[in-house]
């Protein structure tokens, strides 16, 4: 005798948002039962909240500050996963030529804080001595020991441009090994796609329009991706009628000109997300062109006057 319909086990998508490491995340899980999808979200969720206490710089005690505390005096031995990922971020900083940096958190807040009470932009000559502490060469790491050293003091690492796309690939990890068949991590639009839907087509995941962050101007069918845009719709000053990105330039202290928005798409949540700002500062050509010689990487870029661009292997309709 067959089965009924309803004997018959049926995939069904749950989500759960929450707000982690000072972002909305939302994690949706392809599963039959609710009871698993749940369990699978709240270890998905606290692999985060792990994530964020190891590299959070909210935290006087958390790995991050004390590397920060102990710039220009001694190394600091840290755990594995935060030597690796200072390690990975070198290779990126080297791979951008330093457009990409996390020693980006010694320039002073004070010097741009993007909001309503910005009104005039501070003076070059005053950005460029700020950024004299920004070098991605002075960080020297021990691999016997596990020892991370800044070299000059005042110098600080921050990971703001790397970790929700760190936390958003670890969480994907984590409930793959668990057996959960599909889902999305979505970090704040840092997204990591695994599996099909529940109706098995693969996630519609829509690229936001930097005039309307609401609303995307385009849609992407994507499984086993992950996709990270770097915009300046959502930070921005607006000073004598121009808006100005809150994307810096680290060489320069000030900010990135010329493009709206970047999406970068590839396998890898955590690459994605720490190529997106680099790109940005590259500018149109020096970014296609790094892109276009990387492998399993695709860019789309937006500049200033609407105009799309995208790497070789993407097709942009």
């Amino acid at each position: 005798m067959q089965p009924t319909i309803n004997e018959l086990s049926v995939l069904k998508e749950f989500r759960r948002s929450e707000r982690l490491m000072g972002n909305a995340f939302e994690i949706t899980v392809v599963c039959e039962e609710k009871e698993v999808a749940n369990e699978a979200i709240l270890l998905a969720i606290e692999e985060i909240r792990r994530i964020e206490r190891l590299f959070t710089t909210f935290d006087n005690d958390s790995q991050t500050n004390l590397i920060n505390r102990n710039a220009g005096v001694e190394a600091t031995v840290v755990d594995r996963e935060v030597y690796e990922l200072i390690e990975r971020s070198i290779r990126i900083s080297v791979l951008t030529d330093g457009a990409f940096d996390i020693t980006f958190g010694s320039i002073d807040k004070s010097l741009w804080n993007f909001d309503q009470t910005m009104t005039k932009l501070p003076d070059p000559k005053l950005a460029k001595s700020m950024v004299r502490l920004i070098n991605f060469r002075n960080i020297v790491l021990n691999k016997e020991n596990c020892s991370v050293l800044l070299k000059e003091k005042g110098m600080r690492i921050g990971f703001g441009g790397i970790g929700k796309g760190y936390a958003a690939e670890m969480a994907r990890q984590l409930l793959q090994r668990k057996g959960i068949v599909a889902g999305v991590i979505n970090a704040s639009g840092d997204i990591s796609t695994w599996g099909m839907q529940a109706n098995g087509k693969p996630w519609t995941i829509g690229i936001a329009d930097p005039d309307n962050a609401s609303l995307p101007f385009s849609y992407l069918n994507i499984s086993n991706m992950a996709i990270a845009t770097s915009g300046n719709y959502e930070k921005f000053a607006v000073i004598g009628g121009k808006r100005y990105s809150h994307t810096i330039n680290p060489k320069t202290g000030l900010p990135v000109s010329g493009i709206k928005s970047v999406t970068i798409i590839c396998p890898n949540a955590e690459i994605a997300d720490a190529m997106a700002t680099p790109v940005s500062v590259m500018g149109v050509k020096a970014g296609l062109g790094l892109i276009n010689q990387m492998h399993g990487i695709a860019c789309i870029i937006i500049d200033d006057y609407n105009n799309i661009y995208s790497s070789k292997n993407i097709q942009i309709r």
